[in-house]
């Protein structure tokens, strides 16, 4: 599937411990009753999180074992339970059992009702707030996280949390602004690491591989230097280049070989290569070590590209079968559950699932173009459009979103920029999904070349930019677009399998994404998706042919499920 987006959407974890780094390093003593732990599993678990390192599978065991039966005998140590329930948090995320994840809650609010949060427990707050981006609830999670920081302002593992948090609500300003606070209190592998994903969502990418690379050659263990080796890893996929995306996963799993995110990334990168067996051993691999829904959704695609239907079905089942059980544990699937249902299920659910994602908040870009491409999907480019161009004007380069915007395009007879975004989306990665990149080809040959004479829109759109040029008079609006002649009908516009019913009330502008303020109200305004911090409208006297301002339009359900593109029995 669109691996690129899934692998960072849903959650915006980091590969790496972030939880008992907040906690440990927040915590003063190590029980009030004991001395330090002696040199050991323990010891390097707290002085690998002291410094902001992932500590490895085996020693986040011991400090587990160690701290829970530590709390036994002292039932009110409440740094003690930060401690345990942030581990808890770190395990589960590690092997993608979200079962720790209500151990992990129950832990942390014991530590809370033995020192109430407004007492100074900020190392519970800070697990609280990993929990929470955990289960990807960052609107808890920025509660959590800038509650603490209200009370620890200089602490910088308080930072990670929130930097998750903001970006998951889609406030990237916010985020960079709090990135820029980390890098003042704390220095590292694991901040070079995450300040390189911050540039490449800006769409710096020589920046974030310098980064990377620099959080390669600094790291100072094993677990540390396969976490940053991975991330190298993931850049290179991203820039297209599928060999050397295989080089640095091979040497993360080499260097640790528990890195089973590392085993997922390897087979995608080796299945745009061609090696479609080893890719399919390494899915295997990955789904048996680290059971997350995403994986089974790209080894899915990856079966259906080869014509191999029941295989495909077989792994779209585990994939819901997971987000069931994730969710059980409180874990919201809605995005990952969306982009199947968008290709391979019913898309007018998965527009409704991606309404309720962007009523509560989370209005990052993996969800606009997830919602851009399921109104697609239903046959509602014209109220796609808006949504793709939010996933598309933060920066990130990003070939799933380049293609989607393209297709959208097309199927509105924009077909210049058509072109020029499904041009894009094959330059940054021609691979990008086994099943999404033949496509794209398809579309670029019947898109065929620019007609003579050049564009009659400069900017490629046919929209005005956000702000309206200073010397444009009040209320003006753009000219109509007058895209060139599609030199033949697109292939594949889909056909709407749920009717739309009537529009939701435009509600007030949305706040800026920027606002370093309280935002209660951006849960309550769905009527627009933000880019760059400013709503997208339409012009104030708009003709015609101008494009209505971006809704969330509640749909129809389907009196029948849309036909699948899987069909039933192994071929």
């Amino acid at each position: 599937m669109k691996s690129e987006t899934l692998k960072n959407a849903a959650v915006s974890t980091l590969v790496g411990a972030t939880l008992v780094t907040g906690v440990i390093v927040l915590a003063p003593g190590w029980g009030k009753d004991t001395p330090p732990p002696a040199p050991g599993p323990v010891a390097r678990a707290m002085t690998a999180a002291g410094s902001g390192a992932p500590a490895s599978l085996s020693d986040l065991d011991a400090l587990i074992r160690d701290r829970e039966r530590f709390v036994r005998d002292h039932p009110g140590d409440e740094e003690s339970w930060a401690v345990l329930g942030s581990a808890y948090v770190e395990r589960g995320t590690r092997l993608g059992d979200t079962a720790y994840y209500p151990k992990a809650e129950r832990a942390l609010k014991r530590s809370l009702r033995a020192v109430p949060a407004a007492k100074g427990n900020v190392a519970a707050l800070v697990g609280m707030a990993e929990l929470a981006n955990a289960r990807h609830d960052f609107a808890g999670a920025r509660g959590y996280a800038e509650s603490a920081r209200k009370q620890k302002p200089e602490r910088w593992a308080v930072y990670p949390a929130l930097i998750d948090a903001y970006n998951g609500l889609g406030r990237y300003a916010a985020a960079g602004k709090a990135m820029d606070k980390l890098l003042e209190l704390q220095t590292g592998p694991q901040v070079q690491g995450r300040e390189a994903r911050i540039y490449w969502n800006k769409g710096w990418r020589e920046d974030a591989a310098a980064l990377a690379y620099g959080a390669t050659a600094n790291s100072r263990t094993p677990t540390e230097k396969a976490v940053a080796l991975h991330r190298e890893g993931e850049l290179a996929w991203e820039r297209g280049e599928a060999e050397e995306a295989v080089e640095h996963f091979t040497k993360a799993l080499r260097t640790v070989p528990e890195s089973h995110r590392s085993l997922a990334g390897r087979a995608r990168a080796l299945a745009a290569l061609g090696r479609t067996d080893e890719a399919l051993d390494d899915y295997r691999s990955a789904l048996a070590k680290l059971p997350l829904p995403e994986y089974a959704l790209e080894a899915g695609e990856l079966y259906e590209s080869m014509g191999l239907n029941g295989d495909a079905a077989t792994l779209y089942e585990l994939l819901r079968k997971q987000v069931t059980r994730a969710g059980e544990h409180g874990v919201d699937g809605d995005l990952v559950l969306a982009r199947y249902e968008a290709d391979h299920g019913d898309p007018a659910a998965a527009v409704r699932r991606l309404q309720g994602e962007w009523r509560r908040g989370h209005r990052n870009v993996h969800v606009a173009d997830a919602m851009g491409w399921a109104l697609y999907r239903v046959g509602r480019p014209d109220d796609a459009l808006p949504f793709a161009k939010v996933a598309t004007g933060q920066g990130l380069r990003s070939a799933l979103f380049s293609y989607h915007l393209g297709e959208i395009e097309r199927a509105l007879g924009d077909y210049g920029p058509a072109r020029r975004h499904i041009d894009e989306a094959l330059r940054t990665n021609p691979h990008f999904s086994p099943l999404l990149a033949p496509k794209a080809r398809e579309a670029q040959d019947a898109l065929g070349e620019p007609a003579p004479g050049g564009p009659a829109d400069v900017a490629g759109d046919g929209y005005w930019p956000l702000d309206p040029p200073e010397d444009a008079p009040s209320g003006a609006a753009p000219p109509s677009p007058s895209p060139s002649p599609s030199p033949s009908s697109p292939s594949s516009t889909p056909a709407p399998v749920a009717s739309a019913a009537a529009p939701l009330p435009a509600s007030a502008s949305s706040p800026s994404d920027a606002s370093d303020a309280s935002d209660a109200s951006d849960a309550e305004d769905a009527s627009a998706p933000e880019a760059s911090g400013r709503t997208v409208v339409p012009p104030a006297a708009a003709p015609p042919a101008a494009r209505p301002a971006p809704q969330l339009r509640p749909v129809q359900r389907s009196t029948s499920p849309a036909p699948s593109t899987v069909a039933p029995g192994n071929s």
